[in-house]
């Protein structure tokens, strides 16, 4: 009892209950997450026309069609981990048994928790984009999200799921099903994106030509500033990826008691990615 992880401050009969309640906690949100969507899509529908509708209601069906595999995915998750713990408990309650393999219970809350909040953040990112105060970039860093969640989930729940299970097949795959449609958000957003600013900025027509030459200046020295940012921004990822990357490992490392102090990086010898070729 003594060595036993105490990362979760809780009684057994509270940490059983934990699982079941952020299940179905995450199954809310991801019903408010369809709702809301459906109120933007009549939303949309009535303040917008032309190709700004057009693009609205593809990037929202796509995402309602990415909500749905989600919710699959959550009920097939919930049905599995019923499974693992009839399987497993043996003549112990199901509390008793969530309580005794308290790492795997904490992935699962973990992972749901994950889940649950990409569906939240996915929905207000395409509010904003339908309202026009958001980015288009962050619908697909979302996506992203939910993908990386999704997969958190199906690992958690793999671990003591027996290999012949059927509802491990489904559970993995209606995690396939989640990444394809995080995928159709993607190009769904990425093409809207494209063909609102072709509209926004391609229409000359009109100006001048001391006006057109006036834009075309200001227009390089954008494109010089935007190049001179990238250039800093791949440089500041590629230094959090790889202290990302030092934690994690130093974390592994304690977590098997070899933990040793990470070595300090010499000076000098850190370059600068090399710049993506220009198309």
């Amino acid at each position: 009892q003594e060595l036993r992880p105490k990362s979760l401050d809780i009684k057994q009969e509270e940490l059983g209950d934990m699982v079941e309640k952020e299940m179905a906690s995450t199954s809310e949100a991801i019903e408010d997450a369809v709702r809301r969507i459906e109120e933007m899509m009549s939303q949309a529908r009535n303040k917008s026309s032309g190709v700004k509708l057009e693009v609205n209601e593809r990037i929202l069906n796509s995402c309602t069609d990415l909500m749905k595999a989600i919710r699959l995915l959550v009920m097939t998750s919930t049905n599995l981990q019923k499974e693992i713990v009839e399987s497993g408990r043996g003549a112990a309650t199901t509390q008793e048994f969530y309580a005794k393999n308290s790492r795997w219970t904490e992935g699962l809350i973990s992972a749901s928790k994950a889940v649950g909040w990409g569906a939240t953040q996915l929905v207000e990112s395409a509010d904003r984009v339908v309202l026009h105060t958001g980015k288009y970039e962050e619908l697909i860093v979302c996506s992203h999200e939910i993908a990386a969640s999704t997969a958190q989930l199906v690992a958690a729940s793999k671990v003591k799921a027996e290999k012949s299970s059927r509802n491990l097949a489904r559970l993995q795959e209606c995690s396939r099903n989640v990444n394809e449609m995080a995928a159709n958000v993607v190009a769904s957003t990425k093409s809207g994106q494209e063909q609102i600013e072709e509209k926004d900025t391609m229409d000359f027509s009109g100006m001048s030509l001391i006006k057109l030459k006036k834009e075309e200046m200001e227009t390089q020295v954008k494109v010089l500033e935007l190049e001179k940012r990238l250039e800093g921004e791949r440089v500041r990822l590629g230094e959090l990826r790889k202290q990302h990357y030092g934690l994690a490992g130093a974390y592994e490392a304690a977590e098997e008691g070899e933990a040793k102090p990470a070595p300090a990086p010499r000076r000098g010898i850190l370059k600068k990615p090399p710049l993506a070729q220009k198309p």
